[in-house]
């Protein structure tokens, strides 16, 4: 993804300038298919040849160049999570990249409480669910881990906000078993006292909204970034970007405003919990 968007924004450049793609390879002494997989983010660029194409094309402007240097920086550092690919998957594995980079993430779930809000024992129950009689233990062990360590994204230093949007049935559903349960709800209570959380409850007696097709996630991104949205299907997981990314943020908009207030949702949640 990263690769993909560094190859879109320098390709956009030179096409502004009509600078001829051969032209461009010949500057940096590759050859044009080259410079044609670097745009396409088949293969990620390389610092230098970033530098000297900016160079090439006259990007003067320093905070745009930081702003590409930065992308590229990011193609090539490696972070906790790079040790397990394997583990999240091919389509998975930049969402741990977008959490730790993100300002915002706006998430509506409409089944389960969203990963970064789970406690260890629902997500062991979720996991060991999804996971077949046949996967052994250790793997199992090392998923659970590997959810729970991303929630640390949420408490570092400077800590991404997540506002999540959860429909009412999400409380009323039982995963673990009653205990499991109760502590979620608790956790969810808890969670909602930081700052940069705020958990909003949609209420079964709102009706029909603009998310009925389904949970996804919409990542706010500073620059350089393009803000992107995620959602995970029964045939696999989706990225989506410009244009699209746009209409996504109307349907958040929709979703915001039919959720009970955050004091209003808390409250909801305690309800449960008594219950």
């Amino acid at each position: 993804m990263r690769a993909l968007w560094l190859g879109e924004r320098m390709r956009d450049i030179r096409k502004r300038l009509r600078i001829p793609q051969q032209e461009a390879a010949d500057h940096i002494q590759r050859n044009n298919a080259m410079l044609g997989r670097y745009e396409t983010g088949q293969i990620p660029f390389r610092r230098n040849d970033v530098i000297d194409l900016l160079d090439f094309y006259g990007v003067a402007n320093e905070t745009e160049r930081n702003g590409l240097l930065q992308l590229c920086d990011d193609i090539w550092r490696k972070d906790w999570w790079d040790p397990h690919r394997e583990d999240f998957g091919h389509d998975f594995v930049n969402v741990p990249w977008l959490e730790s980079r993100v300002d915002h993430i706006l998430t509506y779930q409409h089944i389960i409480v969203h990963g970064l809000l789970q406690t260890r024992e629902y997500a062991e129950a979720l996991i060991r669910n999804d996971s077949g009689d046949r996967t052994p233990e250790v793997q199992i062990n090392r998923w659970i881990d590997l959810r729970i360590e991303r929630q640390q994204v949420l408490r570092k230093d400077d800590p991404a906000k997540l506002t999540a949007v959860l429909e009412e049935l999400v409380l009323q559903r039982v995963v673990g078993g009653a205990e499991v349960h109760r502590g979620q709800l608790n956790h969810l209570v808890e969670m909602s006292e930081l700052e940069n959380i705020d958990v909003r409850i949609m209420p079964t007696s709102h009706g029909p909204h603009a998310a009925h097709l389904g949970s996804f996630e919409l990542f706010t991104m500073p620059d350089p970034y393009p803000d992107v949205a995620y959602t995970e299907t029964v045939g696999g997981s989706l990225y989506i970007e410009e244009p699209t990314v746009s209409r996504i943020g109307k349907v958040w908009k929709d979703l915001i405003e039919g959720a009970l207030p955050a004091e209003e949702s808390i409250a909801l949640v305690k309800r449960y919990l008594k219950e």
